[in-house]
């Protein structure tokens, strides 16, 4: 009804255009006839016409305007008296009722939607709160560690700060700064329409309130909940500070890269002057990095620093902030990176400072390599910023009697040989001790405390006979009994040949005799028998994940049997391991963090139960324990004897590099390593002395602590025959021409010994030693390093 009020402004207006089409044709006319036949005059001509033209055109152009909206309003006036007009008043006013009430439900729901998000934005005071740390917690409650970021930063007050700089950071990050209320919705609509123009993200509408809201006060996380309340702590901020405060923090706050934080900082990092000395090309240089400081870092990439240096400076010049003068000089200044340059005797006495004050706190510091190994994963699973500043409580499976005793018993009894060139005393050893029912570690030493490096968990270690328990369970497991009888004897596989520790031949032994006496020939053929797979098949099943299975050198050899590995063991894995023989058969997954609950008492997560998993046969897993029971009773870990049920076995790798020593209890299971992490040799300690000394020294004061338990009889399981001297002769199978079966008798359990009463002389036939030797015997410094890996581990 409206369109015969319009269609006389639309032909007026096509009027106009229709004319000044015919105008500017005339135009084109006369001025394409001058040039041609060049006379001034017909130019004059030509631009005479063109005004006149022009004249026209706007009078009548100014003419419709000052008539035609009069015109259309008294039309509007007499249809809106009409009953026709009426009957539109009416529908508009419906019109505008149902648009309000949309509006304002809109406005409810906004409102409903912002309310809990808005709240749950952390409270903003006078002082905007510092990082929260984070608390290792033990599991009878004490604060094991608190965590922290150590950041490199050197605050200074705004009129430290040069005004270029301050500049610099306003004209690249923010031009309105002093304009806006905290956020700039000019720069979110120009972000916005040059992301989608060119079809990827350019460019951001934060402002610099906006980024110290979320530097200072929330997370990392892109959501659109946290940028909801990045928006509303900005206004906060507004309202509690000056503009020149925010300012001030922001430049304080901000990341350079290079491990400086702060305007002051990166200062003296590159260029290695106060923020006050400063140049305009070096402030916007250093404006320029924060964008992303790996990238534009002047260390890392001086060309792609200098073109964001340039881009800055334009920016700039741009907002005002710079002369042409002043750009030009600036974008010639050569820039000197000199910041973190230093003689090689300074940077050798900030070396050794640094080292002797990490090997204070480290000394200072309660079960540090425990706190490292949590400290991993949780960096893993949540991030440095959230476990450094988030204000978490961290509750764990560590005892601290259990790790306290731990500790002392290596520092007492771990001898001093060298120091290596990271000044750390040498030999090192590591102690893991964990609860085979729930996987829970309870004390974690990975070295003598001196350093970082986690030997229970990262040390890949040759385990030497400690690795035959996985190849007398495979036999056990194929249908050899513990009583069967197997000639030791010289023995050769193509052009392997093993020998035992003592050099010596020992004729027909039982199984059970030569795990005992941890015997090499007789391993060896055992993993003829069974083949490599099986034995690697177990130790993978129990918890061993170092295994080379592919390749051209892989795990897959006969010298398995004596423990010689591509990679090795670590003490955690091996331990966990010997765990499933405690627990029966049972796997369970070493667990280190029972429980995580942020600074606002929620629950991120918690551990329910044990992750439990059979891996072995219960019954074989008998018969091998009651074997290994043998072991600290008449064998090579006699010193590791305790006046309760205990099983275990010693290791020993070629040249004394490592000595292990492995045992258990039905309800504890303690792996302890003594090595030297430059490979150098032990000078005579075995895994049944040191380290089985140790183990009984930990383990008598630990166990006594817990309930006395036994083990499981070992299970009367059916055996193929008791002497396979013919499946050990030339054929690589197991024959048994009658097929008889017998059974293998119980061993009823033997009563240990007392500790300073031991049953054997000072040295078996084996040659290992059965009797505590001196805690004070010297280690002296061999006098050449091996360099070719052994094919064959001493047995012991």
């Amino acid at each position: 009804m409206t369109k015969k009020y319009i269609k006389p402004v639309k032909e007026r207006v096509a009027g106009f255009i229709a004319k000044s089409k015919e105008c500017a044709a005339k135009a084109a006319v006369t001025l394409k006839a001058a040039k041609s036949k060049g006379y001034a005059a017909t130019m004059r001509e030509c631009l005479v016409r063109s005004k006149e033209y022009a004249a026209a055109s706007a009078v009548k152009f100014l003419s419709l305007l000052r008539q035609d909206p009069r015109t259309h309003i008294e039309r509007a006036k007499v249809f809106l008296a009409s009953e026709e007009g009426k009957k539109f008043r009416h529908r508009c006013k419906w019109a505008g009722m149902i648009a309000g009430g949309t509006l304002a439900v809109l406005f409810i729901a906004l409102y409903i939607y912002l309310k809990p998000i808005i709240d749950a934005a952390p409270a903003l005071t006078r002082n905007i709160r510092p990082a929260v740390s984070s608390q290792i917690i033990s599991s009878d409650g004490q604060v094991i560690a608190t965590l922290h970021a150590e950041e490199n930063r050197l605050p200074v007050p705004l009129n430290r700060i040069p005004k270029h700089l301050q500049q610099s950071f306003i004209a690249t990050e923010d031009v309105r700064f002093y304009s806006h209320g905290g956020i700039d919705f000019r720069a979110i609509f120009r972000a916005m329409w040059i992301n989608l123009s060119r079809g990827s993200v350019l460019e951001g509408g934060s402002t610099i309130t906006q980024q110290l809201a979320k530097n200072a006060i929330l997370t990392q996380d892109r959501t659109i909940t946290r940028k909801l309340q990045e928006a509303f702590l900005s206004w906060e901020l507004e309202s509690q500070y000056t503009k020149d405060e925010i300012l001030e923090m922001y430049l304080n706050q901000i990341y350079f890269g290079e491990g400086a934080y702060g305007a002051q900082t990166a200062a003296r990092v590159y260029f290695g002057k106060n923020v006050e000395e400063i140049t305009v090309a070096e402030a916007a240089l250093l404006a320029g990095i924060p964008k992303r400081p790996s990238d534009y870092s002047p260390y890392q990439d001086f060309n792609a620093a200098k073109g964001r240096q340039i881009m800055v400076l334009g920016q700039m010049l741009e907002a005002g902030f710079i002369t042409q003068e002043e750009f030009a000089a600036a974008k010639q200044e050569e820039i000197h990176i000199g910041g973190k340059k230093e003689t090689e005797r300074e940077k050798a006495a900030r070396e050794k400072e640094k080292a002797d004050r990490e090997r204070e706190q480290l000394k200072r510091a309660t079960a540090p390599y425990f706190v490292d190994y949590v400290l991993q994963q949780m960096i893993a699973k949540y991030g440095a910023n959230m476990v450094y500043k988030g204000g978490l409580k961290i509750y764990t499976t560590l005892d601290m009697n259990m790790q306290r005793d731990a500790e002392q018993t290596i520092l007492k009894n771990l001898p001093k040989q060298f120091v290596d060139k990271k000044n750390n005393d040498q030999p090192q050893a590591a102690l893991v001790s964990i609860d085979p029912k729930t996987g829970h570690i309870k004390a974690m030493v990975g070295g003598r405390g001196t350093d970082k490096f986690n030997r229970a968990v990262l040390a890949e270690r040759q385990p030497g006979s400690s690795f035959k328990s996985f190849v007398y369970l495979a036999a056990v497991a194929e249908g050899v009994s513990p009583d069967t009888v197997i000639e030791d004897k010289e023995v050769k596989f193509k052009n392997y040949e093993p020998k035992n520790y003592d050099k010596k031949w020992h004729g027909m032994v039982t199984l059970r005799s030569a795990l005992e006496r941890s015997l090499n020939v007789i391993a060896v053929r055992l993993v003829d028998f069974v083949g490599p797979d099986k034995p690697l098949d177990y130790a993978e099943k129990m918890g061993i994940t170092t295994l080379v299975r592919k390749g051209k050198e892989n795990d897959r050899t006969l010298g398995l049997g004596l423990g010689g590995l591509i990679r090795g063991v670590t003490v955690l894995e091996m331990t966990s391991a010997y765990g499933v023989l405690a627990n029966k058969g049972v796997r369970a997954e070493p667990v280190s963090i029972l429980k995580v609950v942020d600074q606002d008492g929620n629950i991120l997560e918690t551990y329910e139960k044990p992750r439990l998993a059979e891996v072995v046969d219960p019954k074989v897993t008998s018969v091998l324990v009651d074997m290994l029971r043998g072991v600290l009773l008449r064998g090579t870990g006699q010193v590791a004897a305790i006046p309760r049920p205990a099983a275990g076995k010693t290791g020993t790798t070629n040249d004394y590099r490592d000595a292990w020593f492995i045992g258990f209890t039905p309800n504890l299971v303690t792996g302890v390593w003594i090595g030297c992490d430059n490979n150098e040799s032990l000078q005579d300690v075995t895994g049944g002395w040191l380290p089985a000394l140790m183990w009984r020294e930990y383990m008598e004061g630990e166990a006594s602590k817990l309930p006395v338990e036994q083990f499981p009889p070992a299970a009367k399981l059916a055996y193929k025959t008791t002497s396979i001297r013919e499946a050990f002769s030339e054929t690589p199978l197991l024959k048994d021409p009658k097929n008889e079966v017998i059974i293998s008798p119980f061993t009823p359990p033997v009563q240990p010994p007392k500790p300073e009463e031991p049953e054997a002389d000072d040295h078996d036939a084996d040659g290992d030693e059965s009797k505590d030797k001196p805690k004070e015997k010297p280690l002296t410094k061999p006098t050449q390093r091996p360099t070719q890996r052994p094919t064959d581990r001493p047995g012991r």
